[in-house]
């Protein structure tokens, strides 16, 4: 299995490809061509990074039934997706900041897909062949503002709120993998890949009938049961198999808005 990262050195940012502690620096993102530059610098000298920059980051609801049950829903047939805004991404280590300290705010653990080709109208039989990897990905949600809006995107697209990595792996096998969450080190979500409703393979193909994936677009494929909510102060670790453990801090954010713009948004929409 190849891992692939995004990774800063001072102010400069380059992806490379992790051979055990050594990065290989690639000339380019690698989802667009895996090219090697030479370079070798030691992974302790750098920090990693937001391993991805898609054009298109599409999250997908309601695809474990355990999770459908706890949030009192009803399976809707096909895949519910919808978009978030890329600039919520945010690395390993990364600190989420909660935007509206007075609303629950809720964690969500998911497979992410990291599309490899321009993918469309693709068959499910086919799918696969257009993913370049998997990682690690977190679906930060404001459930007060999900409650009041029938759009997801605002609720789900703060600054801070895609914590995802901290690496990319290429060849994985998702078939069956397990995924969990610990919460201040006690385990909250805890499932397996195959108990997903739409797999892998069927969610790119659905996805691919509506718009066109481009190589480096990402797909949050859904979370388990057992979601809940955040408070600053809090620890995240997220982890599918043995890969290495994403792990973020909760914080207030220092420009949180007032409740009465909160308010105030929330009548405009």
């Amino acid at each position: 299995m190849k891992m692939f990262g995004g990774f800063g050195s001072g102010n400069e940012f380059f992806y490379g490809e992790l051979r055990g502690d050594e990065v290989h620096r690639l000339s380019q993102p690698y989802w667009n061509q895996v090219q090697p530059t030479g370079e070798v610098v030691s992974l302790a000298s750098l920090e990693i990074d937001v391993p991805v920059a898609p054009s298109k980051l599409i999250a997908v609801g309601l695809n474990y039934a355990d999770h459908i049950a706890e949030m009192k829903r009803t399976e809707i047939g096909g895949p519910l997706i919808w978009f978030k805004a890329p600039s919520s991404l945010l690395a390993h280590n990364g600190v989420i900041e909660i935007a509206f300290p007075e609303h629950q705010t809720d964690f969500e653990t998911e497979l992410a897909v990291v599309i490899g080709a321009r993918t469309k109208n693709v068959s499910a039989d086919d799918a696969l062949d257009h993913v370049f990897g998997y990682t690690i990905g977190l679906d930060i949600t404001d459930r007060d503002l999900q409650k009041q809006e029938k759009q997801f995107g605002r609720c789900k697209s703060f600054d801070s709120y895609t914590p995802i990595g901290p690496f990319v792996y290429a060849d994985a096998d998702v078939r069956d993998a397990s995924v969990n969450l610990w919460q201040n080190g006690e385990l909250r979500q805890s499932t397996r890949t195959s108990r997903m409703i739409h797999s892998v393979a069927q969610i790119i193909s659905f996805v691919s009938q509506s718009l066109t994936l481009m190589a480096g677009d990402v797909i949050l494929t859904g979370t388990p049961a057992g979601v809940g909510p955040i408070q600053a102060g809090d620890e995240l670790e997220a982890e599918i198999d043995d890969w290495p453990r994403l792990r973020n801090r909760v914080a207030i954010t220092q420009n949180s808005p007032t409740g009465n713009a909160e308010k105030t948004l929330g009548n405009t929409i």
